[in-house]
């Protein structure tokens, strides 16, 4: 089930590591936000899946408007293989399409399943559209059932639960059940769904990485009496000490045997080996390939690749979203410097969303990570699990620098001190790079060398480029990153005694950061895509607030019955600080929305003006 944008990671590693995974979807609002966000997950790694529409008892519940969004929204080959006997209040059980029984949930809990051959009439119409419906969605995936389908046969029930397995597998079908968790109403047939239609370990190719050979694809076998290849894809802390989670590809983990991480080399004797249970934890002696196991006493990161020694081969990792928000932060007592190191060596290694640097200029700790929340979070455990109380100042936006004209440079660096001094001289353009031309390069800035002749020294060359690196690390507007820059050098000097690869590197970044004062500079700043999803009676307040905070309404749906209403905005992101507590006060705590990082645009000119004077006044109290 989709949790908060800011810890959208969790959902990330579980998916990375999964050989299947149930969709749950809301009855009422169909596919929020969220769905989207986990859809995009799901396909990143061929997941296969089975949906759930969920809360069918609640008002306003609609599971086919809930399937056509699965279809639109998500472009996904989905059909349901249930009808609900009864919608809102009148729901009591579900009516399955390929065994054509109905399934009556009774009792406290909905422990007590009654089944039945009889469809009752009223629903008699609605089961044969339904069940046509699923056999048309399935003959366009499936070659078998489609035959069947031209030739007018009628498939049976153990053609059609063949066909939707295979295609389930090959993430070409989405079967869509149905039913209301909170009274485990449709639960039971969702599980023998799971059996039936998801994949055995065996039956999903995953994919290995082989080192020594450039890191070409090798399928996994996925049997256990093959060389050991495992994935640590969770660390977490306990009383008992740093708890990893781990899938197993192929071959056994043994109680007492030895492992190596692939990573670093360091080989490991496994003491503990526990099988999870939600908080329980079994003991157990060994684990074979395709389980999901935990393990105590490993020092290792989240990604790790752990084998028996006789492979060089490393599972991929999973794919880490970029931090949007940043935080200074430093222990309120210096004292606790040590034990404020340890957290955020520990956080960094359990998650990669979280980054901290220690900022060149200000000499302060920034954490960087996906929201206000997550970054909250972090700092609350650091009091809690390691005592250090903590200060923290506001956030800073990641904002970046590029260029909108060509700017020539013909800069000459000459330093006499009292043995050999620096001389070094760099001629050539700087150019604005294109989204386009960054997107074919594959990297956001570009170092041309276009020297003919040897009056720069061909040694020299790295060096040019390393001060490209550096004038690019740092602007000279606010002392920011640099985007969508091309170099080119052409020519330049040097002296026989005086010049070095320090000369040349200090020259390179000092005439690019001259050049690109000349060259129409310009702040970025991230703006982020913001769905609000609130009832309509909020809409005129939800608007007034995003145009508050310079956002451009993009979209404004109303749901079906008028009761709900989403809307798309782009804002940019330093203006979003403090926004959820501000859309819960004007919603009466109804609102919801999420965000994430859509594009850097030029930021207008009088907060670039503010920006560049901020910036020049943090310097000079530096100094």
């Amino acid at each position: 089930t989709p949790g908060h944008v800011d810890f959208t990671i969790e959902v990330e590693r579980a998916l990375r590591v999964l050989d299947g995974g149930v969709l749950v979807l809301c009855g009422v609002s169909g596919v929020q936000s969220q769905s989207l966000t986990v859809d995009r997950q799901m396909k990143r790694y061929n997941v296969p899946r089975v949906a759930f529409v969920n809360k069918l008892d609640r008002t306003g519940s609609n599971p086919w408007k809930v399937i056509n969004d699965l279809r639109d929204q998500l472009k996904l080959n989905a059909a349901a293989v249930q009808i609900p006997i009864g919608l809102e209040g009148e729901h009591e059980g579900i009516i399955d399409l390929i065994e054509q029984k109905c399934l009556r949930f009774t009792g406290e809990k909905g422990e007590l399943i009654l089944e039945s051959d009889d469809i009752p009439a009223d629903l008699q119409e609605m089961f044969n559209e339904k069940r046509e419906e699923l056999i048309e969605k399935l003959a366009d995936a499936d070659d078998e059932i489609g035959e069947m389908f031209l030739m007018e046969e009628t498939p049976t029930s153990e053609d059609i639960k063949a066909a939707i397995r295979r295609q389930t597998i090959a993430c070409k079908f989405v079967p869509v059940f149905m039913g209301s968790a909170f009274k485990n109403k449709g639960v039971q047939a969702l599980l023998d769904g799971v059996l039936d239609y998801l994949p055995e370990p065996s039956e999903k190719a995953n994919f290995a990485l082989d080192r020594s050979n450039g890191e070409a694809l090798v399928e996994v076998t996925g049997k256990s009496d093959d060389s050991l290849l495992a994935l640590a894809f969770k660390l977490e802390e306990t009383q008992f000490g740093q708890l990893t989670y781990m899938r197993i590809y192929q071959g056994m983990l043994k109680k007492g045997s030895q492992i190596v991480n692939v990573n670093d080399g360091k080989k490991i004797k496994l003491a503990r080996i526990v099988r999870m249970h939600s908080d329980d934890m079994e003991e157990i002696d060994q684990a074979e390939s395709g389980e999901v196991v935990a393990m105590f006493g490993i020092d290792c990161r989240s990604m790790d690749t752990f084998s028996d020694g006789n492979m060089n081969l490393a599972m991929s990792s999973m794919f880490v979203p970029e931090p949007v928000m940043s935080l200074a932060i430093k222990p309120a007592d210096n004292k606790m410097q040590n034990n404020f190191g340890k957290a955020l060596n520990k956080f960094t290694k359990e998650d990669p969303t979280l980054r901290v640097k220690v900022d060149d200029q200000t000499k302060e700790t920034i954490i960087s990570g996906m929201g206000e929340l997550h970054l909250e979070v972090y700092i609350e455990r650091m009091k809690r699990e390691y005592g250090v109380e903590v200060v923290s100042g506001k956030p800073n936006v990641n904002y970046k620098e590029t260029i909108s004209m060509k700017q020539e440079f013909d800069y000459l660096h000459k330093k006499q001190t009292g043995g050999s001094g620096q001389y070094a001289k760099v001629i050539g353009y700087i150019e604005p790079l294109t989204t386009e031309e960054q997107k074919e390069l594959g990297k956001i800035n570009d170092f041309v060398n276009g020297c003919i002749g040897t009056n720069i020294p061909p040694e020299f060359y790295s060096s040019c480029q390393k001060g490209t690196n550096d004038a690019m690390t740092q602007g000279s507007l606010v002392g920011s990153e640099v985007e969508g820059v091309r170099v080119v050098l052409q020519d330049g000097a040097s002296h026989a005694v005086d010049s070095s690869d320090q000369a040349f590197r200090t020259a390179m970044a000092q005439a690019i950061r001259g050049a690109m004062k000349q060259a129409r500079p310009s702040v970025l700043e991230p703006v982020m895509s913001v769905e609000v999803d609130c009832p309509s009676e909020f809409q005129g307040t939800v608007v007034a607030g995003i145009n508050r905070r310079m956002g451009l309404i993009q979209n404004s749906d109303m749901n079906e019955d008028g009761s709900g209403v989403k809307v798309l905005a782009e804002v940019p992101l330093a203006n979003m600080f403090g926004y959820s507590t501000e859309l819960r006060s004007n919603t009466q705590g109804k609102g919801e929305f999420t965000m994430e990082y859509h594009t850097h645009t030029p930021v207008p000119k009088n907060v670039q003006e503010e920006l560049e004077k901020k910036y020049r006044e943090e310097r000079a109290a530096a100094e």
